[in-house]
């Protein structure tokens, strides 16, 4: 049976935490492990660029980061090829190719991208590499003949974009020749998580984030900073679970879920502290974060074979983008010397 392929992948802008274990780190080691795909993990420099080319250090500094962060939580080398989008030159002629077929009002209707330019404050200074994204990812995408790709819901526009573009450039030059994509969104539980000062994003800007790197000291005191309910004041007094963090992390990261009905029951009527409350996530935490930080500084302690994982699985992956770069310039009709 032929497999499916996966694309999927990080931008290299920090090291990542534990709302990207949650969101898309777990699902990939289970998707990797399951035999039913060939696995693309891009560490997407390039897009990281886009809104930090003044400051490359931070790109290149995290990028062995986000890959220790990989292989901590069980991204297998042997089993899932792992990328840098810079070293693949294929795509950028891909994306040029592309970008001859999309138009600027379609960039601009594009509501992800929209809401990231809002929110990152460019004003009247867009990078055009940022506003281009969307068809630097159809490249990525279409490059590897990627039909599954994981997503969350708000990246759902991004996908329709590459679509839109496999349709287009197989009916210009009427070949099938591109694969559309479909998105595998993570299951329900496994989204975005919030951020220890209960805010509905965990991220590195907002200072709110447990990291996969965060040894154990640090990861006990951030759990004894997190939000929980500001009306429990006194131990004896009754609780709130909605909204708050703590119960939160529970009801994600704690596989005996009798127990966590147990506390939630008694926080409600009153007679169980947030100080207790707290050291119970902290040792759940532990219980899955050890093992990955353990694993992490062993790899760190060996960065050759890292950045040797990185170069081979690079490697591969220009092979498979070659192939496809040679059909789309056939296509073109652009293969002049052949």
């Amino acid at each position: 049976m032929t497999k499916k392929v996966i694309l999927t992948g990080d931008r290299p802008t920090g090291k990542l935490h534990i709302g990207h274990y949650v969101g898309s780190l777990k699902n990939r080691v289970e998707l990797q492990n399951s035999g039913d795909y060939d696995t693309f993990i891009m560490i997407a420099d390039q897009q990281a660029l886009t809104d930090n080319a003044r400051d490359p250090e931070k790109i290149r500094h995290s990028l062995i980061q986000v890959a220790l962060d990989y292989l901590a939580v069980g991204i297998d080398p042997a089993k899932s090829t792992i990328l840098i989008q810079s070293q693949i030159p294929a795509l950028n002629e891909l994306t040029m190719h592309y970008l001859n077929i999309v138009s600027v009002a379609r960039l601009n209707r594009n509501p992800t991208v929209k809401t990231e330019i809002k929110q990152k404050a460019f004003g009247e200074s867009v990078p055009a590499g940022f506003f281009i994204y969307p068809v630097s990812q159809a490249a990525d995408i279409t490059a590897f003949k990627a039909d599954t790709v994981p997503v969350g819901d708000d990246q759902e526009p991004m996908l329709e974009q590459t679509r839109e573009i496999v349709r287009s450039f197989n009916h210009i030059y009427n070949q099938d020749i591109l694969v559309e994509p479909t998105g595998y969104f993570p299951p329900k539980g496994m989204g975005r998580i919030p951020g220890l000062d209960g805010n509905a994003k965990m991220s590195k800007s907002l200072n709110n984030a447990i990291y996969l790197s965060d040894d154990a000291d640090t990861v006990a005191k951030k759990v004894m900073s997190m939000y929980t309910d500001p009306e429990h004041i006194q131990v004896s007094d009754p609780g709130h679970v909605e909204g708050n963090t703590v119960f939160t992390y529970l009801d994600i990261f704690d596989p005996d879920k009798k127990q966590v009905a147990q506390l939630k029951e008694q926080y409600q009527a009153g007679g169980l502290g947030d100080v207790k409350i707290k050291r119970y996530l902290n040792e759940v935490l532990e219980s899955v974060l050890a093992p990955i930080r353990e694993r992490r500084t062993k790899y760190a302690q060996n960065l050759d074979y890292v950045y040797q994982v990185l170069q081979e699985g690079s490697q591969k992956a220009n092979q498979v983008a070659n192939q496809t770069l040679d059909e789309v310039r056939g296509a073109i009709g652009i293969n002049y010397f052949k």
